[in-house]
């Protein structure tokens, strides 16, 4: 329950028995940087620069990963990515009834 105070502001409910609080009313996925999709998709994209640097044309024979395909797979992993949080934002709207 909320009481005005002199000034006109409200203040939450304090009693013992009753935490204050603000309700919710649907479900939240967790913010991007939070979860271990974007830790893993970093890794691979770090994984990938690296291979593609230290994968080279030694003893004259070309070049098996060049520049071009590294940044195609950076790419792909990168939709997967966003694939991957449009997923998990898409379902989030349930309704929250947790009492």
């Amino acid at each position: 329950m909320t009481t005005a105070n002199p000034t006109g502001t409200y203040a939450a409910d304090t009693t013992a028995d009753r935490a204050p609080h603000t309700r919710r009313l649907s479900t939240e996925t967790k913010a991007s940087f939070k979860t271990s999709e974007l830790v893993a998709y970093l890794v691979a994209v770090v994984g990938v620069l690296v291979a593609s640097q230290v994968v080279g044309g030694d003893d004259g024979h070309s070049d098996y990963f060049r520049a071009d395909r590294a940044w195609l797979y950076i790419v792909i992993l990168t939709v997967g990515y966003l694939v991957s949080r449009g997923l998990a934002k898409s379902g989030s709207r349930d309704p929250y009834d947790a009492k």
